[in-house]
């Protein structure tokens, strides 16, 4: 790429001036320009090094290791898979809503959060049973261009060499934060690519050019992830201030004028993305609660510079900031080189300190991670300072530092190094990569700075192309080693054990679920079978399962309050696994665990009795039960009709139980292992008997109990943990001729139980209770709309079975749109007599600002962008007038 004009903040004083760097001192004209030579160098080599890196490892796609670690597998794959579905027309639901997950759920921030990096689009191009392969491409593609993107920036930043750019820009690509991070969730993979598009706009707007363009690629960086982008946004801000302060011969009315016309630009370019803020917000604040988190355990300095060398992963969290051995040595000889004005050495690195202090300070995590502590990984900001610490180790590199000033910075790295010894994130390969290409990137970095190494004009360059091609050659095998190291150090942690998603076992369950299908009759099911966390929408059907930070918790309460079970306090919803509460939302079939067979096999199990339809006609709503309230009271209540028989429980061997107010206190006991027969009379646990109606279903629900419950001939697992992991109602058994049923519960410490923790349904109770519900004579459910023709004479009520979230909007006969109400948890809305037909569609809140906003920065951008044209238009004649006269 042909060099920048320096700026006024890269001028210096004559005795400063920096020496050219090599190939400088050749004639424009002896120099072709090659704008994308660099640009795509940095491109080809960070991608090959982590393909080679992973190839190594053996990881997916070129080897058998899965990569779908945690997210990646969970809910990633899911979700693209899913946005297959859309892109080919089958799924069920659209942008706006998913009928598929959690009963029925908003969709819209989902597509936003983690389907917006435009490569996600490439999902599209191949088979669905191939969905891990585009989600590869996605991570691979990000790293392409952010090493591509962040060699355009450091020649705005300072003129230079091409070549050397590229292989800095390698180092930003394959930071620690990319290989420990962000390889895992494609989504974030586009923050590496915004803070250079967002430097690049920034650099305009000190150049007084391109303001349309800038703020389009503000709206560019936004729109791919909002959450990533907004850190790239201010680091970019800390770094133009930066750029303004050193600025040497800049008047302050210049200085201030780029720097409104910096912020300009970014309100407008937010301004542009705003619908990708507004729902995304709206759907943030209705979301249930996540897990409270704790940064009370800061790491300590020395084990936070560790994270400076490449090639290991410490076991305590920390920001993850290396960029290779060529930048660290960069980095250090900083603040030795000469040409380097003093203020502008000064300035970068506490710019690098203070936003490296910033990253475990409460307040400015806040800052970085705006306003709420994030849940999982705890530095998310961190790859802004590996983007930093790149930028600082190219403004040493164009300024030609000198072999002592590049030997004062090996030495400072070997000092780092030494005291960094015994510190978690320093293993054998940081000290293969510290000696080996360390030593080796010095020395080619040193002989680039030699006098020799700097041919006159017309004389063969062959030194330094061989030098260059040298250093190239090292920053490709180091950052080769550098994603094998990392990659194979995580691989031994338990945590990241990958899921396995698109298998025989998974693809055989999509088929048996897809035959099975009667949408929007009925809904089949994926049930408590796990492939990941999102089985919906990994192998189709409609089921309760959903994970995602956008939960509704309008859907987590109203699911759980009806027996489902949840995890990670409610941000992944389950489905049903009770006959009532499948009932209830219209299960005809579920996908489940094959009684017999080999461990992974499965069956599809068709309810029995029939459920009940999506929608029913109430002529009148239970009111809410009086006395003590239970799960069975909810579903009975929300059924129509009882159909429980909830009996009181007796003490009736094994540890004595405490009754307290509301519940049993059990004592604890000693769980015997997973193989092992259930417990005696006599043994651990606690034995309780009820009497209900011989032949009848029992059923148990204690959602905080962690344990086994045995009875009936059947064992069972709790593990619940108030309020984190919720047991879903769950089967026991049947109950037996004599009318005795005996359940004994055997916990792990002090365990809570409800004070009637069983329910038994009597024979042909649940199928006398659907066949009395009325539904539509027809019903459509498609998109974001449902439409239901009601059977003559409706009145009272439509329910439907279906969480109450909101965003709906329904009309009667072709009345006024208004919302409905809930019922149960479940939407409801009232019918006037004789009415026929009812349609509800979806809308998602914040949408109508969003594009209003939108709408609005799209008129002031377009507005700049005429004025621009008719003052060059201006100038133009004016300038034709004068050449005229003249």
């Amino acid at each position: 790429m042909a060099p920048t004009p320096a700026t006024p903040q890269e001028a210096v004083r004559p005795r400063e001036v920096a020496r050219p760097l090599p190939g400088a001192d050749r004639p424009a004209a002896a120099r072709p320009p090659r704008r994308w030579t660099a640009p795509c160098t940095a491109a080809a080599l960070s991608t090959v090094a982590y393909c080679l890196g992973l190839a190594l490892y053996g990881s997916y796609p070129f080897g058998p290791r899965s990569r779908a670690v945690n997210d990646l597998g969970n809910q990633f794959v899911p979700f693209h898979a899913r946005l297959w579905d859309l892109l080919h027309g089958e799924a069920t639901g659209d942008l706006f809503f998913n009928w598929s997950s959690g009963y029925g759920v908003p969709f819209l921030a989902d597509f936003v959060t983690y389907l917006m990096n435009p490569f996600s689009l490439l999902v599209g191009l191949f088979p669905r049973e191939l969905a891990d392969l585009p989600v590869f491409l996605v991570t691979l593609c990000s790293i392409g261009l952010a090493a591509a993107l962040m060699t355009v920036l450091l020649g705005r930043l300072h003129p230079g060499s091409g070549t050397l750019r590229a292989l800095l820009s390698v180092g930003y690509a394959l930071c620690a934060w990319v290989l420990n991070d962000g390889a895992a969730d494609p989504m974030w993979m586009w923050g590496p690519v915004a803070l250079p598009l967002l430097g690049i706009a920034a650099d305009w707007c000190l150049r007084r050019t391109r303001w349309v363009a800038a703020a389009l690629l503000v709206a560019l960086a936004w729109a791919g992830n909002f959450y990533t982008a907004a850190m790239a946004t201010l680091a970019t801000g800390l770094v133009l201030a930066v750029r303004l302060a050193t600025a040497a011969g800049m008047p302050p009315g210049a200085r201030l004028r780029a720097a409104g016309r910096a912020v300009t630009a970014a309100l407008t370019g937010v301004g542009l993305a705003a619908p990708v803020l507004t729902v995304t917000l709206r759907a943030s604040r209705a979301a249930q609660p996540a897990p409270p988190v704790s940064y009370e355990a800061r790491p300590t300095v020395l084990y936070q510079l560790a994270q400076l060398l490449p090639g290991g992963h410490g076991g305590v969290p920390t920001p993850n900031i290396f960029i290779g051995m060529p930048g660290l040595l960069l980095v250090a000889a900083f603040p030795f080189v000469r040409t380097v004005p003093v203020r502008a050495r000064t300035a970068w690195y506490a710019l690098a300190l203070g936003v490296a202090a910033s990253f475990v300070w409460k307040p400015t995590i806040l800052l970085w991670h705006g306003l709420a502590l994030p849940n999982g990984s705890p530095y998310r900001a961190a790859f802004v300072l590996s983007g930093i610490l790149v930028m600082i180790s190219w403004l040493a590199l164009a300024h030609r530092p000198r072999p002592g000033e590049l030997a004062a910075g090996g030495a400072l790295v070997a000092l780092l190094a030494w005291a960094c010894r015994d510190q978690g994130a320093v293993g054998a390969a940081t000290w293969l990569l510290v000696a080996g290409g360390g030593t080796a990137a010095l020395a080619a970095l040193v002989a680039l700075a030699a006098p020799a190494a700097l041919p006159p004009v017309g004389a063969r360059t062959g030194p330094r192309t061989a030098l260059t091609a040298a250093l190239a050659g090292t920053v490709l095998l180091t950052s080769a080693y550098t994603v094998f190291s990392v990659t194979a150090v995580r691989g031994k942690i338990a945590w990241f054990r990958p899921k396995i998603t698109m298998t025989r076992g998974s693809l055989a369950a999509r088929a048996g679920l897809a035959a099975r299908d009667d949408w929007p009759r009925s809904r089949t099911d994926p049930g408590p079978h796990e492939f990941a966390n999102n089985d919906p929408l990994l192998l189709g059907g409609e089921g309760g399962a959903y994970y995602s930070s956008y939960v509704p918790a309008a859907t987590a309460r109203a699911l759980a309050g009806l027996g489902a079970g949840w995890y990670m306090r409610g941000r992944h919803t389950l489905s049903f696994e009770d006959p009532v509460g499948r009932a209830l939302m219209g299960v005809s079939s579920s996908l489940l665990p094959a009684p017999q067979g080999p461990r992974g096999a499965f069956t599809v199990d068709r309810a029995r009795p029939a459920p009940a339809p999506l929608l029913t006609v109430r002529s009148r709503l239970a009111a809410p039960p009086r006395g003590p309230e239970s799960v069975f009271a909810r579903q009975e209540r929300v059924l129509g009709t009882p159909v429980y028989e909830v009996p009181e429980l007796t003490s009736a061997a094994g540890t004595a139980p405490v009754r307290g107010r509301g519940g049993w206190l059990l004592p604890p006991s000693a769980l015997p292992a997973a193989a092992a027969p259930p417990a005696g009379p006599n043994g651990a646990g606690t034995t309780f008997t009820a009497r209900c109606t011989p032949g009848g279903t029992v059923v148990w629900y204690a959602p905080w109990f962690w344990g086994q419950v045995s009875g009936l001939g059947t064992r069972t697992k709790g593990i619940g943990r108030a309020d984190t992991t919720a047991n879903p109602v769950r089967v026991l058994g049947r109950v037996p001729d004599d009318g005795t049923v005996t359940v004994r519960f055997i916990g792990r410490g002090r365990q809570w139980l409800p004070a009637r923790p069983l329910g038994c349904l009597p024979p042909g109770a649940l199928e006398r209770a659907v066949r009395a519900l009325r539904g539509p004579v027809a019903l459509s459910a498609g998109g974001h709309r449902l439409t239901a023709r009601l059977p003559r004479g409706s009145r009272g009520h439509a329910v439907l079975a279906l969480p109450a979230v909101r965003g709906w909007g329904c009309a009667v006969d072709g009345g006024p749109r208004r919302a409905p109400a809930s019922y149960g948890g479940l939407l409801t809305v009232p019918l006037r007599p004789g009415a026929t037909r009812l349609t509800c569609t979806y809308v998602p809140p914040g949408l109508s600002a969003g594009l209003a906003a939108s709408g609005a920065a799209g008129l002031t951008a377009g507005a700049v962008a005429v004025g621009a044209q008719l003052r060059g238009r201006g100038r133009s004649r004016r300038r034709t007038t004068k050449e005229t006269r003249g």
